[in-house]
Order: C-alpha cells, then sequence, then structure tokens
C-alpha cells in the first residue's frame, strides 16, 4: 500500500513494534516509500508536552524532515503541511476514551485527507480495556471541540481502526481509508494480555490501572479538585485542601458501587492545582475490572464531593472569551454541571447514559472487526 508514496506520519512514542522499533524507524527504513513530514497531536511527538500545552511546527535535524504540530495553531493539517504527500499513516495507541484527544485528531485528520484527495493508512491498535462494553452518554450538538469531536460515548469499547471505520462511513468523510487490522486480538483482550510493550501515550498516563480509572476521575479536570496531576497516581487520586478523605471514602462505600475501593490519601500535588499544598482525597483500588464502571463511578463521585462540600466545591469557569464550561465539554452537554449534586439528578444522567451507550453498541455493530 505505500510503494513509491510519499509518507506523512502521524505518531508520538506509542507508535512502537512488538519488538521496540518505533514506527519513525520503520517508515523511514522503507526502501519503496520516502518519509517526508511528521505529525504531533497533544504531548507531542516525544511525548515532551504536558495536557494542554499547545506548541508550533518543528523541524527534525536528524531525519530532515518537518514535524507539524496539531495541537497549536491548527488542530486539522492544513495546505502546506500536505504539499507532496500521497498517504498518512497514522499510528497512535489510544484510550477508546472520548475526551482523550487522539480521536478527535484522528477525525480531523481523515476530513483533511478527504479534502486534499490524500490517503489515510491507519495502524491498528488494541483498546486497552478490551472490546466489550461501553460507557457514558452521547456527545450532544453543540458541544463539539478537541475532548470530543464527535457524537460517541465516553468510553467508545473500539479500538482505533474499528472507530476511523464507522465514523468515516456515519460522518460521510469520503476519506480514503484503509486499517491494516490487529492480528490475535479478540475483543475480550485487555492490553496486559496482549504481550506488547506499554509506552505512556501521555505524560500522566503511566500504567493500566491509569487508564482504567480515567474514563470517570478525568471529570474532575472541569473542577476545582485535583485529578491527581503532579502526583504518582494520577486519576487514581482526587483531592483538595479542603476535602475530608475519610469522609468522601465512607461516602462512596453506601453506594455499594461494583469493583472498586475508595481509600482515604493525603497527597501534595508537585504541580497543576493545588501544587504545593498538602489535599485530603481518596484513592481508587479497581478490585474487579471485570465488574467496573469507571464514567459512572466518576459521575457518582462527582455527586458526593458536590454534596458533601457546597462550599467550597466549583465548576472551573470558562476562559475568557468562551462561554462553555469545561465540564460540560468533557461530558457532552449541561445536564451533570446543572443536575449532579441531588439523588435524583444522579438517577436520570445514569439511566440516560445507559439508554445512550445501548445505543451505540448497536451503531458501532457493523463497524467491528474483530470478535
Amino acid at each position: 500500500m505505500l510503494d513509491g508514496r510519499r509518507i506523512g506520519l502521524v505518531t508520538n512514542p506509542t507508535g512502537i513494534t512488538a519488538d521496540f522499533h518505533s514506527t519513525v524507524e520503520v517508515c523511514r527504513g522503507l526502501a519503496s516509500s520516502r518519509l517526508t513530514a511528521l505529525f504531533a497531536c497533544e504531548h507531542g511527538i516525544y511525548g515532551q508536552h504536558q495536557a494542554g500545552v499547545r506548541f508550533g511546527d518543528e523541524f527534525d535535524a536528524v531525519l530532515g524532515i518537518p514535524v507539524y504540530s496539531l495541537y497549536g495553531e491548527h488542530k486539522k493539517p492544513v495546505s502546506y503541511m500536505l504539499e507532496g504527500l500521497d498517504t498518512i499513516v497514522f499510528d497512535v495507541q489510544d484510550l477508546g476514551v472520548r475526551f482523550y484527544t487522539y480521536l478527535s485528531t484522528l477525525l480531523y485528520v481523515m476530513e483533511a485527507c478527504a479534502e486534499h484527495g490524500i490517503s489515510l493508512l491507519v495502524l491498528d491498535r488494541p483498546s486497552p480495556l478490551g472490546g466489550i462494553g461501553c460507557e457514558g452518554g452521547l456527545l450532544q450538538e453543540g458541544y463539539e471541540s478537541m475532548v470530543g469531536a464527535w457524537t460517541m460515548p465516553i468510553r467508545t469499547g473500539m479500538t482505533i481502526g474499528e472507530f476511523a471505520r464507522m465514523a468515516n462511513d456515519r460522518k460521510g468523510l469520503h476519506c480514503d481509508l484503509d486499517v491494516i487490522p490487529l492480528e490475535g486480538w479478540t475483543r475480550e483482550m485487555e492490553f496486559t494480555d496482549t504481550g506488547l510493550p506499554w509506552m505512556l501515550p501521555s505524560p500522566n498516563m503511566p500504567t493500566i490501572e491509569t487508564v482504567r480509572v480515567y474514563g470517570g476521575t478525568c471529570f474532575f479536570e472541569g473542577t476545582n479538585l485535583s485529578e491527581g496531576r503532579g502526583t504518582t497516581i494520577p486519576f487514581q487520586w482526587i483531592g483538595a485542601p479542603w476535602l475530608d478523605g475519610a469522609c468522601l471514602a465512607g461516602a462512596m462505600r453506601k453506594h455499594e458501587l461494583p469493583g472498586v475501593h475508595f481509600h482515604p490519601l493525603h497527597a501534595t500535588p508537585a504541580f497543576s492545582k493545588h501544587q504545593g499544598e498538602l489535599c485530603g482525597g481518596v484513592r481508587l483500588f479497581v478490585t474487579d475490572p471485570q465488574r467496573y464502571e469507571p464514567v459512572h463511578t466518576g459521575l457518582t463521585l462527582l455527586h458526593e464531593v458536590s454534596t458533601l462540600y457546597p462550599e467550597y466545591f466549583e465548576w472551573l469557569t470558562p476562559p475568557e472569551g468562551r462561554t462553555r464550561y469545561f465540564i460540560d465539554l468533557l461530558t457532552g452537554g449541561e445536564e451533570v454541571r446543572r443536575s449532579i449534586g441531588t439523588v435524583e439528578g444522579l438517577q436520570a444522567i445514569a439511566e440516560e447514559w445507559r439508554s445512550d451507550s445501548a445505543k451505540w453498541l448497536a451503531m458501532r455493530q457493523p463497524y467491528l472487526l474483530y470478535s
């Protein structure tokens, strides 16, 4: 598929083979094609940038080719980046979570390829937590952003190649798309079952245990609580200087959520929110991965914190010149911000999200590549 082609490569440190060769190295070594450009999504081509850090185009002096930023002035490849390219190869390990920005980058790359007559080759990678279920409500129209570029649930339960096939068809992108499928992967397999090397897809995603909770505790990015950035267990711990971890852990245990234990733990973030401040908080221990529901757990945790600490708890307000709250972009609408904090509101959101997830399971079926 790449013979005689001039290639652009979207990748980061997760673009690695089972025997530890980078996709950059592999593409550079192809005798019958030429690697002419690299494209960097959030966190940079080398995984060097923290979350939300914008960066510009660079030049790789070793390879002698440009590295175009898709997380700076442009989120979508523009004409000057695509000049002289025949095919873009996309090789990034995703989490299968809507607000992890690599899915959005993939959609923007697909749009650009379709508009400029460039083919796209997606090298599929495992869905880290398997591909059986999904979770969370569908993104509502008008809430599209970098943390949710299309109507999908919070946790898709799809590989990135399956997702590309579905989006290309249902969004009507008309991208000249091919997906190189995985060999030996089945839907019940988690990443730890594959034998493949785990490379951090971003600086605060060090382990599969982090990935396991991220789909729910990431909600706290839209609040004045720390989501654990700056600690050694990001997303596995949430806290604030005014929070009583023992009280919150006790409140969460009363919900009897499946597959998870909440334990009080103090921490002092080294950077990000509450840097240098001693914070009370809770750590999440996933005791039964098959039963654990990260999104519903995160929603319930939001409910309890907002209920227990109404005088301290806050949603982060929109940046100057903008109107949408970040929590709305993360959750896909205003319902969580407006309804959480009451039992009725929590139940209504949970029921709506379960209904949306059931719809997604039916919608995705024609595009699945693995049984």
